[in-house]
């Protein structure tokens, strides 16, 4: 419930004290060319009062608008205008706001002032969500948005104000009945909200939460969010308390206590008589409060608040309205303006161009022979450093044939060393060979154990120099071993090496020989080379092979 209010208070406060200030503000100065300070004071004085009673404090901001074109400071004339439409908008004269708007609108593009605009964008986009005019309402909001991100992103603007779009967007999708779309936008509220920059605007996020929270039927929340949130607006915003008891009246319409919510309806008709704002807002609030009635079967009461929205509806909403005629008319006066100016400006143009003709013709001439000069010129000169790139990419290309040529010759040298090599191994290993047959036939004559040394040595002798060979081999022919491996990762070391000496030109005598087996071994080998590679009878190895 709201404290009870004595009456000589109320008057004193909301009466006697706007009174009060305008009467000592009219006597004192009247606004005159070049007085900024009368200007700040009566603006200072709209804003103490502009909650409390908002009528006087809109004819203090007309005042200081005024006062401020007078002396020149268009940016503060521009701040005193956007402070109207909001009270203009309680009052429901959306005319006047509309009117302000582009009023303001073009005194903002005038100095070129980017964050002015977007605050004229944002009130124009609630201006038409109140019509349900959406596409128009989001143009404008998204106007906005875009500007103030862009202010952000070159270091003008504070990150954390980017809460106050945003906000408008959760607020206008809430009024339009979209509350999972506001719910989008109240997300973005929270993570770009900073107390510090913005401390009041909590707030509103808190009162957004409810009713997101009351359509997910989660009205226990909701009620304690709104608690919260009241003594706040009691003192700093009393006449939001409109919106705030109708929300609390729908979410205990929700949980099915009509009593508590026909009890808040009421309160919040009673904000908005008291302080004439939210007049829109309350044909809402009869019609909800018609339905309660109407529940507890109190048809007569129903009645009287559905006539009461009715006329409302009509006097504020109906076409035939003359509140509501300009906004339906054409009443652009930033673009006439704008295309009055560009009239003089074209005029302009023209009588310039008329007064350089003359000139002009010469000018031309000039100029048409200076270009087939430039021309000449230029195709000569393109024409050399066309040859001259030819000449270059000609001898780029021929060094580079050179430098594969050599390459190849390179390759092809160090694979010969490498068969050179192999076959030194083969001599080698029938030398090793040899000996240890000899060294067998000596068990009699030599200690057995000396011997098994021996041959043990000529055997690791053996593999050490395999070793080496397929080290020797894996330098020269890195890419054509990488290639054998990553392929065909199957392939053993006997595979290995018969690809080795395959690449090398190895004939199957030879390979015998190197490997000390038979030549029938050796075709047995290629045999399962070409099926673990799963090679056609009709692919030759050899050339399959040196193409890897």
């Amino acid at each position: 419930m709201l404290p009870q209010e004595k009456k000589p208070s109320y008057f004193f406060n909301y009466l006697v004290v706007p009174l009060f200030y305008i009467a000592i503000l009219q006597a004192q100065v009247t606004p005159e060319k070049g007085n900024n300070s009368t200007a700040e004071q009566l603006y200072n004085a709209a804003q103490k009062i502009r909650f409390q009673n908002p009528d006087s404090s809109l004819v203090l901001f007309e005042k200081a608008h005024k006062g401020f074109l007078n002396s020149g400071d268009t940016l503060r004339a521009v701040k005193a205008l956007l402070e109207m439409p909001y009270h203009n908008g309680q009052r429901v004269a959306y005319d006047k706001s509309y009117d302000n708007l582009w009023h303001a609108l073009f005194l903002a593009d005038d100095i070129k002032d980017e964050k002015l605009k977007a605050q004229i964008y944002q009130h124009l986009g609630r201006l038409y969500s109140y019509f349900k005019r959406k596409d128009e309402a989001f143009k404008y909001l998204e106007a906005a948005l875009k500007i103030n991100k862009s202010l952000v992103k070159k270091g003008l603007l504070n990150k954390a104000l980017l809460t106050h779009d945003y906000y408008l967007m959760c607020a206008t999708y809430r009024e339009l009945g979209e509350p999972e779309l506001g719910k989008i936008y109240l997300d973005s509220c929270f993570m770009t909200y900073d107390k510090t920059a913005i401390p009041n605007d909590l707030r509103y996020l808190q009162f957004e939460k409810a009713f997101i929270l009351s359509k997910e039927k989660k009205g226990d929340k909701a009620l304690q969010l709104l608690q919260t949130v009241e003594p706040w607006f009691q003192e700093n915003r009393p006449s939001y308390l409109v919106l705030v008891y109708a929300q609390w009246g729908d979410t205990y319409r929700d949980l099915s206590d009509l009593q508590k919510s026909e009890e808040y309806y009421k309160k919040a008709l009673e904000i908005s008589d008291r302080y004439n704002s939210h007049l829109d807002f309350s044909i809402l609030v009869h019609e909800k409060l018609a339905d309660i009635y109407v529940k507890k079967g109190d048809y007569k009461k129903a009645f009287a608040s559905q006539h009461i929205a009715k006329e409302l509806d009509a006097q504020f909403f109906d076409s035939r309205s003359s509140i509501n005629r300009p906004l339906l008319e054409i009443k652009d006066e930033f673009r006439l303006e704008r295309e009055k100016q560009e009239k003089i400006v074209q005029k302009q143009r023209l009588e310039q161009l008329e007064q350089e003709e003359k000139i002009s013709f010469l000018q031309r001439i000039i100029l048409l022979g200076s270009l087939l000069f430039l021309i000449l010129i230029g195709s000569i000169y393109f024409r050399f450093i066309r040859s001259k790139h030819r000449a270059e990419k000609q001898l780029i290309r021929r060094n580079k044939e050179l430098e594969i040529q050599k390459a190849k010759e390179l390759l092809e040298l160090k694979n010969k060393e490498l068969a050179t090599f192999a076959l030194q191994l083969v001599e080698k290993d029938e030398f090793l060979r040899n000996m240890k047959q000899k060294l067998q036939a000596l068990k009699g004559n030599v200690e057995t154990s000396e011997i098994k040394k021996v041959l043990k040595s000529i055997s690791i002798s053996n593999a050490n120099n395999w070793e080496e060979f397929k080290l020797r081999f894996t330098a020269v022919n890195e890419k054509f071993y990488n290639t054998v491996t990553s392929k065909y990762p199957n392939l053993s070391q006997s595979d290995q090496r018969i690809c080795a000496l395959i690449k090398l030109n190895f004939s199957s005598k030879e390979m015998a020989r190197l490997l000390g087996i038979s030549v029938e071994s050796v075709h047995t080998t290629r045999y399962r080379l070409r099926k673990k590679m799963g090679l056609d009878r009709s692919v030759n190895l050899e050339d399959f092979i040196a193409e890897l």
